[in-house]
């Protein structure tokens, strides 16, 4: 058994995993902004503690940061002021003698989407992109993760767009900028509300950028999205696929194309145990 870790911005969750699937877990709520890197690493243990049992053979952990994944040492971490540089791996195996692997959230993401295809139809080349506050993306090449040389593959969201970049365009923060709530907006919008409406049209053509970076920087044959805002699929879906009609030259690569989504919120504790 693994016990896999997925560390956000307002929750830390655990979970035992066994054979992909989660046999227990527990959430509680991340490190506060002015805690020092010491008190996150005792905060952190003491949750650890809460759960690990001795059949537990491994420990897995997403971070939102950038990671030197082979000495697990992780770097400028989102939303954790303190971890600027954190020998979490080190830490961690010293404290509970169990190998540890770390890595960022949206690779974690991924490899728990990749999981959850069938035996018989699982991707070539899967990107999985998160839609919440921000976004984030990973990416599985038949089975391995494709982090690139310092852990920083996929992270398109920060390519620039109009006044700032893609993800600011993309997720909760475009809500945000609209003045509005992003689940406020999406219940709006189910109850016909015209101006929520064009709100997650406009989103629609976002992604449809989005998307089109994608394709061309990566070539999947599986695009899956998760996060909060993926839920809301069938509000942006018609005008993200508008635009990718109207913009991205190569229909043989759209008709191909698998779009899917995945909403579980179990899936990231899972791609941390299958590091």
């Amino acid at each position: 058994m693994t016990l896999g870790i997925d560390i956000g911005g307002t929750n830390v969750s655990l979970g035992i995993v066994q054979k992909g699937t989660i046999q227990e877990s527990f959430s509680a709520p991340s490190f506060p902004p002015e805690a020092t890197m010491e008190q996150t690493l005792e905060t952190l243990s003491g949750y650890i503690s809460r759960i690990i049992t001795p059949e537990i053979l491994k420990i897995g952990i997403g971070v939102p940061s950038v990671v030197d994944i082979k000495e697990g040492v992780v770097y400028d971490t989102q939303n954790i002021p303190s971890w600027k540089e954190v020998p979490l791996k080190a830490y961690l195996e010293d404290r509970f003698h169990v190998p540890v692997a770390v890595n960022n959230d949206a690779n974690c993401y991924a490899l728990g989407i990749y999981a959850h295809y069938p035996v018989t139809s699982l991707p070539e080349l899967l990107v999985a992109i998160t839609l919440g506050t921000g976004v984030g993306m990973g990416i599985v090449e038949e089975g391995r993760l494709f982090c690139g040389a310092n852990c920083g593959a996929g992270e398109l969201g920060t390519l620039p767009f109009r006044d700032s970049v893609l993800e600011d365009y993309c997720g909760r923060h475009f809500f945000d900028a609209a003045g509005r709530d992003s689940r406020e907006a999406s219940r709006a919008a189910r109850a016909g509300d015209p101006d929520a409406l064009a709100l997650f049209d406009e989103l629609g053509r976002n992604l449809g950028v989005l998307m089109s970076t994608v394709l061309f920087a990566y070539d999947p044959s599986h695009i899956a999205f998760g996060g909060g805002i993926a839920n809301n699929y069938p509000l942006f879906r018609p005008a993200m696929e508008r635009y990718l009609q109207e913009h991205f030259p190569y229909r043989k690569v759209l008709e191909r194309l698998k779009i899917d989504i995945f909403t579980d919120n179990n899936i990231p504790v899972i791609g941390a145990a299958l590091l």
